[in-house]
């Protein structure tokens, strides 16, 4: 598993170099958007049902106002909308930028 190596605000981006040298650029609303919370995404029983989730939504105008790394596997992200529940991982990011 890939790590971030450095995170830095970017105008309306947040930005990651990892430790493999590939940088990613995530706009604040499309990583806002693809939250993997249970509020955003939903949660599935043992039966394959979905509760919650409030899917795909536009966000215009959220930014990111930090964010806590989360033991050596993700990344929580604080966005200005009060959202900060969901984790993550390093992985979901390089593919969330389309890198291996």
């Amino acid at each position: 598993m890939r790590a971030p190596a450095n995170i830095q605000l970017i105008g309306e981006e947040v930005a990651i170099v990892w430790d493999d040298g590939v940088e990613s650029y995530f706009p604040f609303e499309r990583l806002r958007a693809a939250s993997p919370s249970a509020a955003n995404q939903g949660e599935r029983d043992i039966l394959g049902n979905q509760y919650g989730g409030d899917g795909p939504k536009k966000f215009d105008g959220v930014q990111v106002l930090g964010w806590d790394v989360i033991g050596n596997y993700a990344i929580r992200f604080e966005f200005s909308d009060g959202h900060r529940t969901g984790l993550y991982s390093y992985d979901y990011l390089r593919k969330l930028a389309g890198q291996p």
